[in-house]
């Protein structure tokens, strides 16, 4: 056999092998059209069984509804590190929250200022942009607490102002309560305002229909920015080297911004997942808020508390402060009478050193007074000792008067108590002439 009838047979067992497959694919083709036909076939209904199946599967899902057919529809794959991730990770996205301006009230070259700081801005962007508006209801739960908490602040001042004010009337301290109730005028001026305002911002925040509108700046970038070779790079790095370009390029969005006076922020990764939820569930955004279920921890899988022994040692140090601070007012209480009778004796040394030198004085200008005289004298200056330890005794008797008083106004008394007789005793002295065994003396 030559050559050519050899190339025959071989082209006719080629043909004869692909004609067997035409027919196999041809057995495999046909039952799944045919299911597709009776699938595709419509059901004749009538008219009054068209309506009521319509009204009965009116506003339900026509479908099987999975995880996946959900992610395709939100049309991004997650949050991280301030960034949405998109496409299968192909593309990172960061967002710029944009405080607008009052335009209104601005004069002509102000808005021309404005205006040609925006198309400066405009021409100095080197990579895509997007401006997204998003209008959400006004919420002013969080301003109205805080409004509320200052109030209460605001009264318990005035409380303390007002026992302030007492303590001065019963000390007769008029200057001091003048100044305290001016304060107090001052304060409840502030507190009525305050009132004022937390309850027009309740009534405010009572009326739905008051909307704020919200400016974003959305800057993209996608992985085959950073070149070939991608799949050397593990996940994290990818994602490192995407946020820190993000990153460089709302910088440079958010300092073009401020030629035209328009402050920027970058969003925080609740911040974003607050946007995105509300974008997705405008009805429910204001029922259901994204900020309280984050602060419940409904997306923790698990609650946890305090160790046992950690309970017992915070008790414990709890009770170990109360006692301490018992024990420091016990020891402050018991220190102040220690110091109280080391000042009364004190005052009874100084008497006793007042009393002898007294008598030591009446004893030089003996032979010069009158006898009667000087009996009187040191008649006089034994009483005014003994006067001055009778004091002394009562307010050692009474202790509760002695811790109202301060210290310095009894040693202020009891010195007084002790200098009147000694005055008396000096001005009992005569200050006419005496005469005593034919001599005149002078006083």
């Amino acid at each position: 056999m030559d050559i050519i009838t050899l190339l025959q047979i071989m082209i006719g067992v080629i043909i004869f092998i692909m004609f067997l497959l035409v027919l196999f694919y041809l057995y495999l083709v046909r039952p799944k059209k045919q299911k597709k036909e009776e699938s595709s076939t419509p059901i004749e209904y009538s008219n009054t069984e068209k309506q009521e199946k319509k009204i009965e599967n009116y506003g339900r899902f026509q479908g099987e509804l999975s995880q996946e057919s959900i992610f395709d529809f939100m049309e991004f794959d997650e949050v991280i590190d301030n960034m949405i991730v998109r496409k299968n990770k192909t593309q990172y996205i960061m967002v710029l929250q944009c405080n607008g301006v009052n335009y209104d009230l601005m004069s002509e070259q102000e808005k021309i200022s404005v205006e040609e700081g925006f198309v400066q801005f405009l021409n100095t962007l080197r990579f895509p942009i997007q401006l997204y508006i998003q209008s959400r209801t006004l919420n002013l739960k969080d301003i109205v607490a805080g409004y509320k908490e200052r109030v209460n602040v605001l009264n318990s001042d005035i409380s303390k102002i007002d026992m302030k004010i007492d303590q001065a009337q019963r000390a007769n301290n008029k200057a001091l309560q003048e100044k305290l109730e001016f304060e107090k005028r001052r304060k409840q001026n502030v507190l009525d305002y305050g009132i004022d305002i937390t309850n027009y911002v309740e009534r405010l925040n009572s009326n739905q229909n008051i909307l704020q509108q919200r400016t974003y700046v959305i800057v993209s970038f996608f992985i085959n920015e950073l070149g070939e070779n991608m799949e050397n790079y593990s996940k994290e790095e990818i994602d490192n080297m995407c946020f820190s370009e993000l990153y460089t390029r709302c910088q440079n969005v958010s300092s073009a911004l401020m030629t035209s006076e328009v402050t920027s922020k970058i969003l925080t990764s609740e911040e974003l997942m607050e946007l995105l939820y509300i974008a997705y569930n405008r009805d429910e955004s204001e029922i259901l808020q994204l900020q309280k279920a984050l602060d419940a921890q409904y997306d923790a899988l698990y609650s946890t508390g305090k160790d046992i022994l950690q309970k017992k040692q915070e008790k414990l140090d709890k009770e170990i402060n109360l006692a301490a601070i018992d024990m420091a007012t016990d020891s402050i209480l018991k220190a102040d009478k220690q110091k109280q009778l080391e000042d009364l004796e004190i005052e009874r040394a100084k008497t006793q050193a007042i009393k002898d030198k007294a008598s030591e004085l009446l004893d030089q200008y003996e032979d010069q007074l009158n006898p009667r005289v000087f009996q009187l004298a040191k008649e006089n200056v034994k009483e005014a000792s003994d006067e001055a330890k009778v004091i002394k005794n009562q307010k050692k008797i009474t202790p509760a008067a002695s811790q109202n008083q301060p210290i310095r106004s009894t040693v202020r008394r009891v010195s007084k108590v002790q200098s009147e007789p000694q005055a008396r005793t000096i001005n009992q002295v005569p200050k006419r002439p005496i005469k005593r065994n034919d001599t005149t003396l002078e006083d």
